[in-house]
């Protein structure tokens, strides 16, 4: 909820064929494990952030960052990220069996038969890399940590169950993410850099609502304050048209920067207009149909304009 959560039905989805049942998850031996951590530490919502953190390097770069500075990105990132994923599941393992999205979850169908080494491994996958740099990146140390208790107390443990404002404080989450690259290249506050940290805190509100929209239902029964379970539709469309119109005028001012050109303005614009045109269609018709085109949108908005940043940045046109 939140960047870090808000994918999670695509997760949850291509995850819950293969989380039924113990028995049969152990009938397919090392590729049932590997399905179960996938869904576990929730790694293709990782994939996206260590994306995030990668557009945050080349902007902290303002150029190819190299290779190196990009394997440091990417495994701090993606430790931080997935152990933050899995103390987010263990601690919401109870209500996340009241919805059909994350009733097959390891820890909610008892896949997982001891699960006290998943927040141990959880908190370890977090300080481990937080604690490997802190020496000669302290940057990178703090937006690491930052992040992690962002998505886990402050949005997991606090907001989600107590105010509508949850994943608008948890957007921030994604925003440390992106932090994470710049500061990784050594410049955190790079103008860029900062600019797509605010992308990142106003796109995470608007793509989780359009998921909760269409599981609304679901999140009345249980009792979640999520803002579409909380309003009615029509009044939710507007809020997510709210955080689109800023998301998608910062992501076109982002080619003001010098160094991000056509091939950076073309792709994103296409992909504005595009999210734009489904926001106002969800204003007209705050279906569930129209939330899903919506939200699927926001996911291909979001990944061609972080592609869009790591390729404009290098090109010279």
């Amino acid at each position: 909820m939140s960047l870090p959560d808000i994918i999670e039905q695509e997760t949850n989805t291509l995850g819950a064929s293969a989380t039924k049942h113990e028995a049969s998850r152990s009938a397919k031996g090392w590729r049932g494990i590997l399905s179960m951590l996938v869904v576990l530490f929730k790694l293709r919502v990782v994939f996206l952030l260590v994306v995030a953190a990668t557009g945050g390097a080349f902007l902290g770069a303002g150029d190819w960052p190299g290779l190196n500075l990009l394997l440091l990105t990417w495994v701090t990132g993606g430790m931080a990220a997935a152990g933050s994923s899995a103390l987010n599941q263990y601690w919401e393992r109870r209500s996340d069996a009241s919805m059909s999205r994350t009733s097959q979850r390891p820890l909610v169908t008892g896949e997982i038969s001891d699960p006290r080494w998943v927040p141990i491994v959880g908190l370890l996958l977090i300080f481990i890399p937080a604690l490997a740099v802190i020496s000669f990146n302290p940057a990178l140390t703090f937006f690491l940590l930052l992040g992690a208790f962002i998505y886990v107390v402050i949005y997991t443990m606090w907001l989600k169950p107590r105010t509508l404002l949850n994943v608008v404080i948890g957007g921030l989450a994604g925003s440390a993410a992106v932090l994470c690259g710049s500061a990784a290249a050594g410049m955190w506050n790079a103008p860029g850099a900062l600019l797509l940290a605010v992308i990142l805190f106003f796109w995470s509100p608007f793509h989780f609502w359009s998921l909760a929209m269409i599981y609304r239902d679901e999140y009345t029964r249980a009792d979640f304050p999520m803002l579409p379970a909380k309003t009615t539709p029509q009044k939710a469309a507007w809020w997510i048209f709210a955080h689109t119109l800023p998301t998608g005028i910062a992501g076109l001012l982002l080619a003001l920067l010098p160094f991000l050109g056509w091939a950076y303005l073309v792709p994103v614009l296409l992909a504005t207009v595009d999210l734009f045109w489904r926001s106002l269609r969800l204003l007209r018709d705050p279906s569930r149909q129209n939330a899903l085109g919506l939200f699927i949108s926001s996911n291909i908005y979001l990944l061609v304009l972080l592609l869009a940043v790591c390729v404009g940045t290098v090109l010279p046109f």
